[in-house]
């Protein structure tokens, strides 16, 4: 993963509550076990006509999303079931944060693992970026996760909470298997230290 630490984005907003992960990506896009192609199912149902042509009124679909990173979510985010698919295709669209009041615990763990940064804000900073979005379609916000702050327009700073541990790997661009690979060398200084013991009594 690239490291992740203080990047600035375009805003754009899907300010429904409760989106659940079927919603994110349909299940019939759950038959790969790679992240090629999953973007194209971000969220189909309302990007696209019975026609298959795009609906001209989804957030997503408005020439003023076109470049966005920054998605402003309604609350409980990502509720429904732990589809690990639904953080592979709001990162295979491009998005590299996401901002809601509340994200369901499975999607948030999910989307921490490959990179793609939750941050939950109160609902007066969650309604304050609704307004500026809807102000100016191209509104951006600055992340900086290692202060762990949000920076709205205007230069007001919000604190937004972390796991530690996913915070040291987001900011290192490593996941928990490179983690672990990095303790490599006292996993085997202990192991040299502590030679295992076969128990030869059956």
């Amino acid at each position: 993963m690239e490291p992740i630490t203080t990047f600035a984005g375009k805003a754009v907003a899907l300010p429904i509550d409760n989106v659940d992960t079927d919603q994110v990506i349909p299940a019939k896009y759950l038959k790969v076990t790679d992240k090629s192609g999953l973007a194209e199912g971000l969220f189909t149902v309302w990007r696209y006509l019975p026609d298959g042509t795009p609906n001209p009124d989804f957030a997503l679909n408005r020439p003023e999303a076109a470049g966005a990173t920054v998605l402003v979510a309604g609350r409980n985010f990502g509720c429904g079931s732990s589809r690990e698919h639904a953080p592979w295709a709001l990162a295979g669209y491009g998005f590299k944060a996401i901002i809601s009041p509340y994200f369901a615990d499975i999607f948030r763990g999910n989307a921490l693992k490959i990179g793609l940064l939750p941050v939950t804000v109160d609902e007066e900073t969650y309604h304050e970026l609704l307004s500026h979005i809807e102000e100016d379609p191209e509104t951006s916000v600055t992340i900086d996760l290692a202060a762990q702050q949000v920076i709205l327009p205007g230069g007001r700073a919000v604190s937004f909470p972390i796991d530690n541990f996913a915070r040291h790997c987001l900011l290192n661009g490593i996941d928990q298997l490179g983690f672990l690979m990095q303790q490599d060398e006292d996993i085997c200084s202990y192991e040299a230290a502590s030679p295992i013991t076969l128990n030869t009594h059956l």
